[in-house]
């Protein structure tokens, strides 16, 4: 058989199959998503390896992982399969997104800077409104590459804080939080009367804690403000896990330096303040970023109408005895 008949049998469920057998890999989740088996999938993926020449999915210890060719693969394949929507999902565009009998899955990865609220209340409203519908939830850590992960549809949307998004990434503003700062209620800028003496020169001399850069070699956006007004802060502890960093902020004298919103949840359960910070500081502006790939999805649209709802709902979420206390 010619290599021009071979092509011509390709059909549209093979290219579906190459697409979710990258993003998933793994043959039985691709099997689950494509409602398939694992045979069938197999069968197609012994298909692919043998038009492509080449392996696609190898083994990565008990895990598999997409070679050189699949992740250069995963972005025409995307491609073709919009324009197949656009060529015959009509009907389907006109009906719209129906969340109520949605079975669809939401991949989102997002760091816990924003709120240690904001998932769970996210998952919540979404189950609420959409039962069928599935979210897989990953951290937004310095090792995850959200930019290639959006760009092969290993994950529909990114939630977090940057001074400047990326360009290529469609963008959407969720909130902007006043930063402030979290301190033991033994620290001296939290003590009675100390808010007058809490000047920027005794900030920037405490022992800082911070979360660990989204990527190698970022400063975080705070540095990058601080270093453009010629200041540095003594930042002693780096932690990845930012939820974890009340804690440690609550049995030290360490400073923590971020959003209101997410400092008022600790402020009732752990014995620890919110203080002003004395350095002028512009508010935190929170994204959700989306590659062009979904950017036309009726089912992402709704998504992100979802997570934008949720979001700007947060401050209204704000225990009343916790913002009592935080104002203090």
């Amino acid at each position: 058989m010619t290599q021009r008949a071979e092509f011509d049998k390709i059909e549209l469920l093979l290219i579906r199959v190459l697409h979710t057998l990258i993003t998933e890999r793994s043959v039985s989740k691709a099997a689950l998503r494509l409602h398939s088996t694992q045979p069938a999938v197999s069968a197609q993926l012994k298909r692919l390896r043998e038009l492509t020449g080449d392996a696609l999915l190898v083994r990565a210890g008990n895990e598999m992982t997409p070679t050189e060719t699949a992740l250069q693969l995963v972005g025409p394949a995307s491609l073709l399969l919009q324009e197949a929507e656009a060529l015959f999902g009509r009907r389907d565009r006109a009906a719209g997104f129906d969340a109520g009998r949605s079975e669809a899955i939401f991949r989102v990865a997002a760091s816990d800077y924003l709120d240690p609220l904001f998932l769970p209340l996210l998952v919540a409203h979404v189950k609420r409104t959409a039962p069928g519908v599935r979210l897989e939830l990953m951290p937004l850590s310095g090792d995850f590459d959200y930019r290639r992960r959006l760009a092969t549809g290993e994950v529909d949307l990114v939630v977090g804080n940057w001074l400047e998004p990326p360009g290529e990434l469609h963008l959407g503003r969720l909130v902007s939080d006043e930063i402030v700062c979290l301190v033991s209620e033994q620290h001296p800028a939290a003590r009675s009367g100390a808010a007058r003496g809490w000047t920027a020169q005794k900030y920037l001399a405490c022992e800082h804690v911070a979360p660990m850069p989204l990527h190698p070699g970022a400063v975080g956006v705070l540095e990058e403000h601080l270093n453009a007004m010629g200041l540095e802060r003594r930042i002693v502890v780096r932690a990845s896990h930012f939820s974890l960093i009340p804690l440690m902020v609550a049995d030290s004298l360490l400073v923590l330096t971020t959003g209101r919103l997410f400092c008022s949840r600790y402020v009732e359960t752990l014995p620890v303040r919110i203080v002003r910070c004395p350095v002028p500081l512009p508010a935190m502006n929170y994204y959700q970023l989306w590659h062009d790939r979904t950017h036309a999805s009726d089912a992402m649209r709704w998504f992100r109408d979802q997570v934008r709802g949720v979001a700007r709902g947060l401050g209204g979420a704000v225990m009343p005895r916790a913002a009592a206390r935080a104002a203090a």
